[in-house]
């Protein structure tokens, strides 16, 4: 009865130990928690004004420089990738993410890939872009000449039309 009465003890005595532990939170929850707080800080930053924005850039990039960890890489990323922003930089945005979007498991490296890949389809419609201005401003300037050439014909048919009536006897 001693031996039930200490195993019965030791069993009550384990069982209020384990309600006494703080829980482990496993690593994919602590992941999707920075997620989220990534995307709080991408949406608190596209609140702010211009000089906000610079600020909160020098103070994100001193971050970086001293601890090259994923939270500092991923907010210098987002606060790079954000259109319009002041301190907008898509393809720094993107060199930045590129170690983070390998393959992988994780719901950091799923928001990097995400990420990376909308940068890259930018950078990509921006290179387009820069060619097709590239080609109107070559077609234009292929324009202006083709009417100077056409101005100077007019001219030299005006001048040849001009020879031939002054070079017509007068009729009275």
């Amino acid at each position: 009865m001693n031996a039930k009465c200490m195993l019965l003890a030791l069993a009550l005595l384990l069982a209020g130990c384990a309600g006494l532990r703080t829980p482990i939170q496993p690593e994919g929850e602590a992941e999707e928690r920075q997620v989220i707080q990534l995307i709080a800080y991408a949406q608190r930053v596209a609140a702010m004004s211009s000089e906000q924005q610079r600020r909160e850039y020098g103070a994100d990039n001193q971050a970086f420089a001293k601890e090259k960890d994923a939270m500092n890489r991923m907010r210098l990323a987002l606060l790079l990738a954000l259109p319009g922003s002041s301190v907008q930089d898509t393809a720094r945005a993107a060199s930045l993410l590129e170690p983070l979007a390998a393959p992988g498991d994780g719901s950091l490296r799923s928001l990097a890939r995400l990420l990376h890949g909308q940068l890259s389809e930018r950078l990509g419609e921006q290179k387009r872009a820069t060619q097709m201005r590239e080609q109107v401003d070559a077609l234009k300037e292929t324009e202006r000449t083709l009417k100077q050439q056409l101005d100077a014909l007019k001219e030299v048919e005006r001048s040849i039309m001009q020879r031939g009536q002054e070079s017509q006897p007068r009729r009275r």
